[in-house]
């Protein structure tokens, strides 16, 4: 029995060999975003922050999609004449888990696309460090087909990850496209075919997991810091956040690793991760 069982009402936990699993759980409404969902994401991911059994993080839907994106019923028209602060709130914290919180997580996160992605699913898409979708997930800009813009960060999102001839005619069209379409435009890391889904992405969460947990985290914060600076900056933030990984870093990995490859000659750094104790 998982240890997070029934805890919250639409996302199931589940933590197995260092990999927690979060799967956002409305199949009946294809997994789309509600305030409650939003709410209960926050709590999700601060929860496993600080459970050391959950080293890698892996975000995917129950049944057939992955997330149809925002609940138009409960996130839009039941929300539509609430006070103002009410609605605030709303926003508050969708933004909250789909982007401050997953996009600088303090663990690896992976997105596994299982089938439908669509709109505001977007986001927390992007937000994910990596992710591989199943050859046939389908996913669409379709908030122009029903009277609005892209909304939250779905245009930013997509304008950090995809080309902007592609981006924008997707943004405009409202077309859908497949899972081997989204690799090949740099939406997803790669596409399988959707029985070989989770072992492609059990696989990559084992690599992360051999890695140092602390150069992880500050390598990947380093990175989507370093897209938004300038070179200066970027030079001055990454010095910095090399000192900071050096001095945080309990198993002492920079050490470790100069002299697994310079004194024993037992690794090479190029083709391999040092051996951790």
């Amino acid at each position: 029995m998982s240890k997070y069982e029934a805890r919250w009402q639409t996302v199931k936990v589940d933590v197995e060999n260092g990999i927690g699993w979060i799967t956002l759980n409305r199949p009946e409404k294809r997994n789309a975003m509600s305030p409650t969902l939003n709410r209960e994401m926050i709590d999700v991911l601060e929860t496993l922050e600080l459970d050391s059994d959950a080293q890698v993080i892996v975000l995917t839907g129950a049944g057939e999609a992955w997330s149809a994106g925002m609940d138009l019923k409960e996130y839009f028209r039941e929300t539509d004449g609430q006070p103002e602060i009410t609605q605030e709130r709303i926003r508050r914290d969708c933004s909250q888990w789909q982007w401050k919180l997953l996009r600088m997580y303090s663990k690896a996160t992976i997105a596994m696309v299982n089938g439908w992605c669509f709109g505001g699913a977007f986001s927390p898409l992007v937000a994910c460090d990596l992710a591989i979708a199943a050859d046939d997930a389908v996913f669409g800009l379709s908030e122009i087909n029903w009277g609005i813009p892209p909304g939250n960060l779905v245009s930013k999102a997509v304008a950090d990850t995809m080309g902007h001839r592609e981006a924008l005619y997707y943004v405009m069209t409202g077309e859908t496209f497949t899972g081997v379409q989204a690799a090949q435009m740099g939406l997803i890391n790669k596409s399988v075919p959707k029985e070989q889904l989770r072992s492609a992405v059990v696989a990559l969460a084992k690599t992360l997991l051999e890695k140092n947990p602390v150069v992880l985290r500050y390598a990947k914060q380093g990175f989507k810091r370093a897209r938004e600076l300038t070179w200066e900056q970027g030079e001055d933030y990454l010095y910095a956040k090399t000192d900071q990984s050096n001095y945080r870093d309990p198993e002492k990995g920079r050490k470790e690793g100069l002299k697994q490859f310079l004194d024993d000659k037992t690794i090479k750094p190029g083709l391999q991760t040092y051996k951790r104790s």
